[in-house]
């Protein structure tokens, strides 16, 4: 079993509460650029989902479509103690539609925040200069650059390396291109938190100042979720940005909460909650999805009260633990 990097620091739990969040809900439904923006995110999301939608696989195609391991098959199988083929069946396409979702939707996301916030979305072949960029923006002298990761445990030791050389290697470069002198590179994560990452991410930090001559490192990661160095005799930082953090430095302490809150308009039509008293198979889901005691009569425009659940149901993935 590998061992810990002493370097390696420890990452605070991340601890929403739903008072805040509610909180933020209400700046956002109170302010015109925010309720702006949460439109035009909206509208984009809507577009992107109709699309994403019409590809995914249905119930009429081929088994050869749904890349099914027969092993895992029939494990499930008998941990449901199946005995019919039309019992598994109906499990195969909803299983699919999660997989098939799960990188493309997080492209879809970064695809329509960006523009919204300033960034522009950066078209990267493999094996090219831009490989490892997904956004940039423009902040002269400062050149502010991403690549991004839809969740925390993408990376392993070889992309984690993969990603240092690229900002060594082409970061000079990137700063030519766009008339810039100072690089601030990002790896950021779309949701999830620091503890919930597979630390993988921090050790694009660590390669970052291995590889570079000791002179050239001004602040290591030791113990940071960053650090400084030069690219010759520009100044750059590389910043691991997980979930909140990420969207705090995209667009603000309400960026989460308005791209959130667009997401769940353009996916989720207004209608009947859930009971208070219902009783979900995930044991946590209802203290998870239920109104704080301190706002029973919580209302406003941007979102539907039936809609609020779903807010809660989010926000508990870019964080460690939820409280009232």
């Amino acid at each position: 079993m590998a061992t810990r990097n002493q370097h390696l620091p420890k990452p605070e739990a991340t601890v929403f509460s739903k008072a805040a969040i509610l909180a933020d809900l209400r700046a956002v439904d109170a302010s015109k650029a925010c309720q702006q923006r949460v439109l035009k995110l909206e509208a984009g999301f809507r577009q992107r989902v109709g699309g994403h939608v019409a590809s995914l696989p249905t119930a009429g195609s081929n088994l050869a479509k749904f890349s099914t391991n027969p092993f895992v098959l029939l494990i499930y199988a008998q941990s449901k103690h199946y005995t019919r083929l039309s019992e598994i069946e109906k499990d195969i396409l909803p299983a699919k539609l999660f997989l098939s979702m799960e990188t493309s939707a997080g492209w879809m996301v970064e695809d329509v925040a960006l523009p919204v916030y300033g960034w522009q979305a950066v078209a990267s072949g493999m094996h090219s200069a831009n490989s490892a960029l997904d956004g940039k923006k423009l902040d002269l002298p400062v050149l502010k650059a991403a690549t991004l990761k839809s969740g925390p445990r993408c990376l392993n030791d070889e992309m984690s390396e993969n990603f240092a050389d690229s900002v060594l290697a082409h970061g000079g470069t990137w700063l030519k291109e766009n008339a810039a002198t100072q690089l601030e590179f990002t790896y950021g994560v779309l949701y999830g938190t620091r503890k919930q990452s597979n630390k993988k991410d921090w050790h694009i930090l660590r390669n970052i100042a291995e590889k570079l001559p000791k002179a050239a490192v001004v602040e290591s990661p030791s113990q940071r979720w960053d650090c400084s160095f030069r690219l010759n005799k520009a100044p750059a930082t590389a910043t691991v940005r997980v979930g909140k953090d990420w969207w705090d430095y995209l667009g603000g302490p309400l960026c989460l909460t308005e791209v959130f809150t667009a997401l769940i308009r353009a996916c989720i039509s207004p209608g009947q909650a859930d009971r208070p008293d219902t009783k979900y198979q995930i044991s946590d889901l209802s203290t998870i999805v239920s109104l704080p005691a301190s706002a029973p009569q919580f209302n406003v425009a941007i979102l539907q009260r039936s809609q609020v659940p779903w807010l809660f149901f989010l926000m508990r993935h870019c964080c460690d633990e939820l409280t009232d």
